[in-house]
This record gives structure tokens, C-alpha cells and sequence, in this order.
């Protein structure tokens, strides 16, 4: 059974404005725009070289994803998570990757599990290297075709969105955490394997709480470094590491 991908809004496949959506998540998870930064569609325009229509029909693809905000006669910014919500997010994405984990060590699906392993094999070479773009690239195939293992569509359409949001949370440390995360992704990978399903959730459960712990450091650190009066506080999370 192949998961759906039915997404609400969603520009058509190799159109114009998925390519722009394309561009503008890579932008948004690997670091280049930033929580809070305004999307002003002109310079957008300019930017990427295409016209004002593929920039809005991205930028509403990214709203529904919950990357982008679009608020009324405000204009679209970078979305922003506090650090209450971002703690919410990772408690729910750890639970269903868990659950994930434990589906695709069930299920077996060899010919998924072949391709995980050449996306691992990729994405342990991206981790030596530290190339941002390959590092968020490749770790969402990974998460991709281990939710496609799991063979569960209702799943697969919950956590795809909310990778998106959790992603936000975790760009701040994309390549710092890049060998733990890969060599995590390895262990999930070798317990699905072998058909352990109580190691792969336990494994991936744990995945996520480690990377969002880091990441969370991660952001403390930053913000000390650049508010360090004791009456200065961040009201947004200004994220972590590439989903895990």
C-alpha cells in the first residue's frame, strides 16, 4: 500500500509554484530565511526570477505546512514557534515516529528498506562534508521512506506536515548535530532490520527527543550570546536541526 499524499492547496506537480515552494522551504530549513523575516513578494520576485503568481501560490502551500505565516493585510513572514509550542511539537512527532519505526520494522518492506540504505549511505557522506542544502535534503528522504515502510497513509499525512513545523524547530544546529543524527538514523535503520519493533520505536522515540534537546541548547546559547541582560527574554524559538 502506497501512502497518499493529498495536501490542501497544494500546487500541481512540476508546476511553476511547487518549484517556488521548492526553493523557498529549502531557504526556510536550512537557515538562509529566518524565523520572523518578512517574504515580501517583489523582492521575491526579483529574487527567484519568476512572477508575483507562483510566489503567492507557494506561499500559501508553505502557510498550510505551517512554515509560513499569512496573516490578514500583513504580508507573509518566516513562521516563528515558541518554545512552548515547539516542546508540543516535538513531544507528538516523537510519539508517531516511534509509532512509524515500530510499523516499518513490522511490515518489512525490502525494497523500501534498499533504498533507505542508499539514503543513509548519502546522507552519512553529506554529514562529513556538512552540506546544509544535502543534510535537510537527505534527511527528509530518510523520514520519507521510512514513514512509506511503515504502510500507513493515515500516518504518513500527519507526520509529513508536522516535519515541516518540527523542522523549524531544529534548523539553528543543521550540521553540529549532523553525525549523531545519521548515526541514529543508522541504528533505527538496522533495528527495522531486523524486524525489532520494540528497539526501532524505542530508538526513533529517542531520536527526536535528543536532536530537540540539542537544538533547544542550542538556541539558549545563542540567545545569551546576544541578549545577555538578565531582563532580556525571546518569545520565539528561532528552531534547531533539520527534522529528525
Amino acid at each position: 500500500m502506497t501512502p497518499t499524499r493529498d495536501r490542501p492547496r497544494s500546487p500541481r506537480p512540476g508546476s511553476l509554484g511547487k518549484e517556488v515552494a521548492d526553493q523557498l522551504r529549502r531557504m526556510i530549513l536550512t537557515g538562509r530565511r529566518k524565523p520572523g523575516e518578512r517574504l515580501i513578494e517583489d523582492r521575491l520576485s526579483v529574487e527567484l526570477g519568476v512572477s508575483r503568481v507562483p510566489i503567492r501560490e507557494a506561499l500559501r502551500t508553505l502557510a498550510a505546512e505551517g512554515l509560513v505565516e499569512l496573516p490578514p493585510r500583513r504580508g507573509a513572514s518566516v513562521a516563528a514557534v515558541s518554545s512552548e509550542v515547539a516542546r508540543d511539537l516535538v513531544e507528538v512527532r516523537a510519539t508517531l515516529e516511534g509509532l512509524n519505526a515500530r510499523l516499518a520494522a513490522r511490515h518489512h518492506e525490502n525494497t523500501v528498506i534498499g533504498e533507505l540504505k542508499q539514503v543513509l549511505a548519502e546522507g552519512n557522506r553529506a554529514a562529513q562534508s556538512g552540506n546544509v542544502d544535502d543534510l535537510v535534503r537527505l534527511n527528509g528522504a530518510f523520514h520519507d521512506k521510512l514513514a512509506e515502510a511503515g504502510r500507513n497513509s493515515i500516518l504518513w499525512d500527519i507526520m509529513r506536515t508536522l516535519r515541516e513545523r518540527t523542522s523549524l524547530v531544529f534548523a539553528v544546529n543543521t550540521a553540529a548535530r549532523s553525525r549523531a543524527d545519521w548515526d541514529e538514523h543508522s541504528r533505527i535503520l538496522a533495528a527495522v532490520i531486523e524486524g525489532d519493533e520494540e528497539l526501532a520505536a524505542l530508538l526513533a522515540t529517542r531520536h527526536v527527543h535528543q536532536a530537540a534537546e540539542a537544538a533547544f541548547a542550542a538556541v539558549a546559547a545563542q540567545e545569551l550570546r546576544q541578549a545577555p541582560s538578565a531582563g532580556s527574554h525571546s518569545a520565539e524559538l528561532a528552531a534547531g536541526l533539520p527534522a529528525p
